[in-house]
């Protein structure tokens, strides 16, 4: 168990040994979750790639991505089409 005290500006200092097990440093940020009554920290990037994870599950079987090339081939084809669609406004 690690204990923190807060200043009277509401600040605490996370200590080091849950910083490491959180994977967070300098400049990073963390977040605060209520789960059944109590309050969880984590790390914010790591829930922001988990929730991108989530919203994604599923996408490349739907659109029948087997491999990497084909998202390379994808991404070119979503590049190609863009750049179709301002070069054809400038016309």
């Amino acid at each position: 168990m690690e204990l923190a005290k807060i200043t009277t500006r509401g600040q605490i200092t996370i200590p080091a040994e849950i910083r490491k097990k959180l994977g967070v440093r300098d400049g990073d940020k963390v977040i605060f979750l209520e789960e059944n009554g109590r309050i969880i920290i984590d790390n914010a990037a790591m829930i922001s790639l988990r929730s991108a994870q989530n919203a994604f599950a599923g996408e490349a079987e739907r659109l029948g991505l087997k491999t990497e090339q084909d998202v390379v081939n994808l991404v070119k084809d979503v590049r190609r089409e863009i750049w179709e669609e301002n070069h054809a406004r400038n016309d």
